[in-house]
């Protein structure tokens, strides 16, 4: 098969082929452009890896700890009849797991030291079935024994409270008990029997767990505060709370995860949005450096393109010479910043840990960025437009210079040959 002259000449043109100083200096430019892309678009696959990754990272782990759906008593109280609402809940064909538990906000003090915490009270039982972190951990939550009133408390929550299992703290209900000299708060000597780990900081900080008996005797309960859900597809999730919502029987109120931290996701997904249009900037710049490298090839290749038309070249077959040049440029250019890209964020678990350690510096603290790893998750939806608009920029960049070289005039162009 015969290779079209367009092609061929493209090609040898991006070379510049020839050894001469104007040719080495356009050859150099098309090599920086070239070069400007590749970074521009590894960057961009770099960037928005880390940002997903840090994103599932932080969603998995919170979701080892909060379940799918919760569902809570009107205003907050109660559930009128929690057994009838459990067993209508695990009909759903999309519920695979169901577990009550009691939520409150407390203090808890060790000696001078107190801190406030979201209580939670569980059935040790049923929880495995609705958080990763209670299969994790079940060993510890079986400790927890109705009328023994044991906690178990997060591990930054234990250390900065300087307390391990056995030793007592005492929890601060909220609501007081009325006496003849006022409203005297509840207190209530427990007994740490273990801490969990669930790699979020804000709740190993800031999250206690007791058993569900207990929690209802120390707020004065009368059951559950609310049911906790695990769905087979967590994405399903708004949906089957819309869904039980509509036919639960009595009134309640439904959460699910993604109204969990929305405020947060919502900023990432910002930030990811602005990253992309920031770093694609950068591609442009690097692709609008080929209408300079275009430019000055027309101008030294002014004498080949009068010669190709003389023997009957068309405009646009000159066009496309040019065109073929840009293109091969833009293809080259995104291709291998897919390459360095994909190579980075693949391995970015093994890089970053070798910087720290060469530069003897933490990029991540766990107190500041939640989690003290660099993820990196590269998704294709995110990859596929990236490469499409650098080769979009780049084929745009070509057509004024491919242009310019199709105007030629040949009489014009050999006057001084």
């Amino acid at each position: 098969m015969r290779i079209p002259y367009e092609l061929v000449l493209g090609w040898r043109y991006t070379r510049a082929g020839r050894a001469t100083r104007r040719n080495g200096f356009i050859s150099f430019i098309s090599g920086v452009s070239m070069l400007g892309i590749a970074l521009g678009v590894a960057a961009l696959i770099i960037v928005l890896s880390v940002m997903n990754g840090f994103q599932k990272e932080v969603r998995d782990r919170m979701l080892g700890v909060v379940s799918h759906v919760e569902i809570y008593g009107p205003g907050g109280g109660v559930l009128a009849d929690p057994a009838l609402t459990l067993n209508e809940v695990r009909r759903h064909p999309q519920v695979i797991g169901a577990a009550p538990f009691v939520s409150a906000q407390a203090l808890i003090a060790r000696g001078e030291d107190m801190r406030g915490v979201m209580v939670r009270g569980i059935d040790p039982a049923l929880e495995p079935q609705v958080t990763d972190l209670a299969v994790s951990q079940g060993q510890v939550l079986r400790k927890l024994v109705p009328g023994e009133f044991g906690i178990v408390l997060g591990g930054e929550l234990a250390r900065l409270l300087g307390v391990r299992a056995g030793d007592p703290v005492t929890l601060i209900a909220p609501s007081g008990q009325v006496t003849p000299a006022g409203i005297v708060p509840r207190l209530k000597q427990m007994t740490v029997v273990g801490t969990f780990d669930s790699g979020h900081f804000e709740y190993d900080s800031g999250l206690v767990m007791l058993h569900q008996d207990d929690a209802q005797r120390i707020f004065r309960l009368e059951g559950p505060t609310g049911l906790r859900l695990k769905l087979k597809d967590l994405h399903q999730a708004r949906e089957v709370a819309a869904d039980l919502g509509a036919t639960l029987t009595g009134q309640f109120m439904i959460r699910d995860w993604t109204r969990q931290n929305r405020t947060w996701f919502a900023a990432v997904q910002l930030e990811k949005r602005m990253m992309f249009i920031i770093l694609t900037l950068i591609v442009a710049v690097a692709a609008f450096n080929l209408v300079s490298t275009l430019v000055m090839t027309v101008t030294d290749k002014r004498a080949d393109i009068a010669i190709l038309r003389t023997l009957g070249a068309s405009p646009s077959s000159i066009m496309g010479i040019f065109v073929v040049q840009g293109a091969l440029v833009g293809v080259i250019g995104t291709f291998a910043g897919l390459l360095l890209g994909l190579g980075i964020a693949l391995n970015i678990d093994v890089l970053v840990p070798a910087l720290e350690q060469a530069l003897g510096a933490s990029f991540l603290p766990k107190d500041i960025y939640l989690i003290s790893r660099m993820p990196s998750d590269p998704q294709g939806a995110d990859i596929m437009p990236i490469a499409f608009i650098s080769l979009a920029l780049a084929f745009v960049a070509t057509i004024y210079p491919s242009w310019r070289a199709s105007r030629v005039n040949p009489a014009e162009a050999l006057r001084y040959e």
